[in-house]
């Protein structure tokens, strides 16, 4: 035998030996951190999976089937004006307000149909860091002052972080351009208002089906959450339409895709005890599942662009899905879930981040940069690591870096983007955040 060839494996099975052999099952908090990680996982499954990804993989997978090649280099392409595209990108990511997560696939259609990497990442940090519910509530929770930062801040980010990337890869962007030069033209199956619609109703039902509840039960924020079902329904009735009118799909096959969804949802009126909070979003989540198997169903069997979309939806989820839910499983057991331990503790976290030093920010940022945060779950934890002597400026830090990144989703961005512009993109969000927290906590004591 050649172990010239053979050591590879011999180290691999060593290793392995060893780690199985020295696993320090028994300890408490080794057995406590395991325990979170399925926890934070089950709980992904169960809030973000279905009104969260698989919307958002439909949306992605009809970027990379109905929205023309062209179209995209227009408006975000490497050599698209820089003005438009930035604003652009900056303000569909705003617009849709969801977590690290759930724009990675929206940012893989865009990327792969031919937007340039500045504007791309800018659409990939404005997506989650943007949210105007989570800044309104940050304002209001742990003061104007930080809810202010955040807001500039985020915006800021979004434009300062594309155009870095954009210099620092500027050659590969050439390429890019120039190889995308060399496409046919395509011509839009849809007029522009066609599409635009298309999309905002598919958007409408991410968005308002996953539209959280506000601290306060009066206002616009409230008034829309109690209607948020009503109006994701709409949404989909009237895409429904579209997909007949502009895509010839026939309206048996609506009907029978979309029944099942239509009755679940019905439900809460037939039965009134389905009708309370905790039961209503049960049956509704249900009926969302109900309606993506339809849709799949609906897709899958078709051999034109139906057939395509589904193809392209398909290829998104299995190159996201895995590696999501393992780094949610990585995440939940290094640092557990939001008032949990993982295998680090929360005073550790609660001790470094205290005053205003370098290390503190950096800290912070790094902290955020690896946990995976929810919609607007960011705010109630660093209020608690506030009343424990937690920094203005490393809450900035960690406000600014959180919410746009997660080690689930560093896992995914590298598996489009490459090791190298992952890191460059991670690192500058983490670099910008600490140099901002040190300058706010600097100015506000």
């Amino acid at each position: 035998m050649n172990w010239k060839n053979e050591w590879k494996a011999l180290v691999l099975i060593a290793v392995g030996f060893l780690a199985c052999y020295f696993l320090p099952v028994g300890i408490p908090r080794f057995d406590n951190a395991v325990i979170e990680a399925f926890q934070l996982v089950k709980w992904y499954a169960r809030e973000h999976v279905v009104l969260c990804l698989l919307p958002a993989f439909f949306i992605a997978g009809a970027i990379g089937v109905f929205v023309s090649q062209s179209s995209v280099m227009r408006y975000l392409g490497a050599g698209a004006n820089k003005v438009l595209a930035y604003g652009v990108a900056s303000v569909s990511g705003s617009v849709l307000a969801v977590c690290s997560c759930t724009v990675l696939p929206l940012f893989a259609g865009i990327y792969r149909m031919g937007a340039g990497l500045g504007p791309a990442t800018a659409f990939l940090y404005s997506g989650p860091a943007i949210n105007v519910l989570a800044i309104i509530l940050t304002a209001r929770i742990l003061g104007w002052q930080i809810g202010l930062a955040r807001a500039v801040g985020a915006v800021v980010f979004s434009v300062v972080i594309g155009l870095l990337m954009h210099l620092m890869f500027h050659k590969e962007e050439q390429a890019r351009i120039a190889a995308q030069a060399q496409l046919p033209a395509e011509q839009p199956r849809l007029r522009l208002w066609q599409t635009a619609t298309y999309f905002a109703l598919m958007v409408a039902v991410l968005v308002f089906a996953n539209w959280a509840r506000p601290d306060v039960t009066t206002g616009i924020w409230f008034a829309v959450y109690t209607a948020k079902w009503y109006i994701t329904g709409l949404a989909a009735i009237v895409f429904a339409i579209a997909l007949n009118r502009w895509f010839g799909v026939a309206w048996w096959k609506l009907g029978l895709a979309g029944l099942p969804a239509a009755l679940i949802a019905l439900l809460p009126w037939f039965v009134p005890a389905w009708g309370q909070p905790d039961q209503l979003k049960i049956v509704m989540m249900t009926a969302v599942a109900a309606g993506i198997i339809g849709l799949s169903w609906l897709t899958s069997t078709d051999k034109a662009e139906m057939g395509d979309w589904f193809q392209t939806t398909w290829g998104f989820t299995k190159q996201i899905m895995p590696l999501l839910l393992g780094g949610v499983l990585v995440s939940g057991l290094m640092l557990g879930r939001p008032g949990n331990e993982g295998l680090i503790p929360n005073a550790w976290v609660a001790t470094a981040v205290g005053g205003n030093s370098l290390w503190a920010n950096f800290f912070a940022a790094i902290v955020g940069a690896f946990m995976y945060f929810a919609t607007l779950t960011e705010i109630p934890i660093i209020q608690g690591l506030l009343g424990s002597g937690m920094g203005k400026g490393p809450a900035l830090a960690l406000l600014l870096a959180g919410p746009a990144l997660s080690l689930p989703s560093m896992l995914v961005i590298n598996s489009i983007l490459g090791p190298k512009k992952t890191i460059v993109y991670c690192t500058l969000v983490v670099v910008l955040s600490t140099v901002v927290g040190m300058w706010f906590g600097a100015v506000v004591h």
